[in-house]
């Protein structure tokens, strides 16, 4: 039974895949505006009539209908994967194993989340910067304190020698 119901699954997951594929093609665009220009060419034959606009009507929604399911499949299956992926890439990395599994939290739950990391990422770059013009000044008063020594020492004609 259960083998019966993935063999099930996997064939709906190629005919989702392929149906996903095909509709995203150009083609596929190109000949759905062939129907819709046939459709208007021949509304003066069927004058214009209720049938002949039930017709379109009917065609596209049912359509619509069925794409949104395959195309949500085909969407559902990649957000797992790339989920997956990420997961992995955060677990063999030196990411934080806290992050994985997220994407069964709330929406409340996940902008703290983006909140917090944002803080985080706000407060490295202030402390990045503080850092960096920490490090300029102590190499701008070295630059200083060398400067005022060699001048200090042309005043008082000794030689100076590099440091």
């Amino acid at each position: 039974m259960t083998r019966s119901i993935l063999t099930r699954a996997r064939v709906f997951t190629a005919f989702a895949s392929s149906v996903a594929h095909a509709a995203g093609r150009p083609s596929a665009f190109a000949l759905c505006l062939v129907v819709i220009l046939a459709w208007a060419v021949s509304g003066p034959f069927f004058h214009y009539s209720d049938t002949w606009q039930l017709i379109i009507n009917t065609g596209t929604t049912i359509v619509t209908f069925l794409m949104v399911f395959l195309i949500q499949n085909t969407q559902n299956r990649d957000g797992a994967a790339i989920q997956a992926k990420l997961d992995e890439l955060i677990r063999a990395s030196a990411a934080h194993n806290r992050y994985i599994g997220i994407e069964s939290l709330t929406e409340e739950e996940l902008r703290d989340l983006r909140d917090r990391c944002a803080s985080r990422a706000r407060s490295s770059r202030q402390d990045a910067a503080q850092q960096a013009a920490q490090e300029a000044a102590n190499a701008a008063e070295v630059e200083a304190d060398r400067k005022a020594r060699a001048a200090a020492q042309d005043a008082a004609g000794m030689p100076s020698y590099p440091e």
